[in-house]
Parts: C-alpha cells; structure tokens; sequence
C-alpha cells in the first residue's frame, strides 16, 4: 500500500503538538494560582513509521484500518508527583469538552504482570484540518516519576531482549517495580508535608525575587 506517511501522521503531530501546550497551560495555571498542581511535565510522541508497520504485523492489523485499530499513533504521557495525582488528573481529562474519553485502563490499581503501572486512556481529540474537523485517536498515560522511571529501563530492556527476558531479569524488574511503587506509597504518607515545603519554597523565591526588582528601582 502506498502511503505519503508525512501526510497521514499530520493530524497525529498536531493533536500531540496542541495537547500538549493545553495540558502544560494547565500546569502553569496551577502555579499561578498557587495552588498543588498534579502536573509535573508533560511528553509527547507520533509513533514512526517502521514501529507502526512492525506493531501493524505483530497485531494483525491492516494498513486501512490504523486510524481506527491502532490507538497509540498519537501518544502524550503526563507525570504526576504522587499517586493521588493520577486520579486527580483522570477526572480533570474526563471534564474537558475536547477531550472525549473512549476507554480506560487502570494499570496503577491492577498492576501487570511484570510489574508496570500507569493508567492509560484512549481518547477521541478533533483536530481542524484545512477542509474538515477531524477526529483522531490519542493514548494519554497517566504516572508518577518513580512509575516512568521503571517504565523507561524496562523498555530498553525490551529493546535487547526482544520482548523475552531471562527469567533473572523478569525478577528483578518485578522487585524493581514494587521497590519504585513503596516509594511513591511512602511519599503519599508525608505529601501535605512536601506541599508545604514547596509552597514556602516558592514564597520565598517570590519574595527574592520581589526584593531584588525593588533595589533595581
């Protein structure tokens, strides 16, 4: 199947390019407001060329068929400081009238097998074409720091494994996993106090900054 590919992942590129400036104003709001914002940084990525084409084999899907088979084309990935973050950040998704929320799946509650967490959603985004309103598939996973972190070492393992890892390894991802998850249960346990002392942080950096502009004057 020919296929100008620039072309087709167009739409993909602009709904990564504009959740992503819409979800980091969020974060900005947030501090301006001086408020615990659940957003600490936002990623995005259009999955390239030969990964589609290697999934689209993998998964049996037909190159006809990828805007409405293959979910994950546009992907956004937004990182929360802790986990009661994810949940405040899934409901915010939920409110939004561009943003229609198609399934979702709680991998921070059920963890997988290996040990991976996140929640993920498939969302319905509409992007404005030149000639037409088009509605296009997004994956948005949802995490802590310490949850990417493992996520991140256990997908470049992948990459040397191929998908089968040595039953030594398996383990000690697994250990891996749970070590990261009792971090983020620790953190939650003194959360209002790192609020705190991040509030006070940026009082202070507020108030420098304050003096300094007034000594300038």
């Amino acid at each position: 199947m020919d296929r100008d590919w620039e072309l087709f992942l167009l739409p993909y590129t602009q709904t990564v390019d504009e959740l992503k400036i819409k979800l980091k104003g969020l974060r900005s709001m947030y501090k301006l407001r001086k408020e615990h914002g659940p957003i600490e940084f936002v990623t995005g990525r259009v999955k390239p060329v030969n990964s589609i084409l290697l999934k689209s084999r993998t998964r049996n899907i037909s190159l006809d068929k990828l805007e409405t088979d293959m979910e994950d084309l546009a992907g956004i990935r937004i990182m929360c400081p802790f986990v009661e973050d994810i949940h405040d950040v899934v409901k915010m998704l939920k409110r939004r009238e561009d943003i229609k929320v198609l399934q979702e799946k709680d991998y921070v509650s059920h963890k997988k097998e290996s040990g991976y967490r996140s929640y993920h959603l498939i969302c319905e985004y509409p992007v404005q074409l030149i000639d037409e309103l088009k509605y296009v598939l997004v994956e948005v996973q949802i995490r802590t720091l310490a949850m990417n972190f493992w996520a991140s070492i256990e997908h470049s393992l992948n990459y040397k494994y191929q998908g089968e890892f040595p039953d030594e390894i398996n383990i000690r991802l697994q250990k891996a996993a749970e070590s990261a998850f009792r971090l983020d249960e620790e953190m939650s346990t003194i959360r209002e106090e790192i609020k705190e002392a991040q509030r006070n942080f940026r009082f202070k950096d507020e108030q420098k900054a304050f003096d300094l502009n007034n000594w300038k004057e």
